[in-house]
């Protein structure tokens, strides 16, 4: 059986993702900071004790993130997926008014926690028989072309860019495949304020359209389907009639 490890599986896109994986058999592990929300996902997809595994975990904490990744070993015995998902971002603001500590949660997050698992995972995938597995980094669109207001958040994911490149290339020797999905506007309640009206380039506030979080995980298992030889590096996902192509 392959085990899978989510980051940010306790609701939206990790969640859904999470699902997607035991749905094909799958062993998967749901990562998150919320205990109660990681047990909730897993009775949801109606999974049983011997192939979903709730361990909560903060990625922004590097003695966690090993702590997280000595149990998989210990209890999974080998991994073949990381789904680099967890993330979050600021209230839209210029950014003389992000604040030193502002601007560090999201970093800490988004790209320092990306960091951590990624590198754990890197030293499980090499040391095990066979060596090698695939990571999936969560990018987004705002890693392609930033919303008004997302310094922050739109610098980390530019940088999943960089670590999703060089990561694959570093991968090489070791079989293990690393690939990134740029998701835009999912429906979860993260994007919910999009059905309002957000920020746009022109100054202007108004509501976008979002697509249903099924065709994320149906796209992101594309990925995960693929043999080990073959690897999509980046894909984009989003939904139709968004303004991503003439953003700006």
């Amino acid at each position: 059986m392959q085990t899978a490890l989510v980051t940010g599986a306790g609701s939206g896109i990790g969640q859904v993702c999470a699902t997607a994986l035991l749905r094909e058999g799958w062993q998967v592990v749901f990562v998150g900071r919320r205990p109660e929300a990681l047990q909730t996902a897993i009775a949801a997809a109606g999974a049983d004790g011997a192939r979903a595994l709730a361990l909560p975990c903060d990625v922004a904490d590097p003695d966690a993130v090993q702590a997280l990744f000595d149990t998989v070993q210990q209890r999974c015995e080998r991994l073949d997926l990381l789904f680099n998902n967890a993330g979050g971002g600021l209230a839209s603001k210029s950014p003389d008014l992000v604040s030193p500590a502002e601007w560090r949660q999201v970093v800490d997050v988004n790209l320092n926690g990306a960091f951590y698992c990624l590198s754990h995972a890197f030293r499980l995938m090499k040391a095990q028989s066979p060596v090698g597995g695939r990571i999936i980094n969560n990018g987004s669109i705002s890693a392609h072309a930033p919303r008004p207001g997302s310094i922050a958040y739109s610098a980390t994911k530019h940088a999943i860019t960089g670590l999703t490149k060089t990561a694959a290339l570093d991968g090489r020797p070791f079989d293990i495949a690393v690939g990134q999905i740029d998701i835009g506007n999912a429906a979860s309640e993260l994007t919910a304020r999009m059905a309002e009206g957000v920020p746009q380039a022109d100054g202007s506030m108004r509501p976008e359209p979002r697509m249903d979080l099924q065709a994320v995980a149906d796209t992101f298992m594309a990925m995960v389907r693929l043999p080990l030889s073959a690897n999509v590096l980046f894909m984009t996902v989003m939904a139709t009639k968004m303004p991503f192509v003439g953003r700006g």
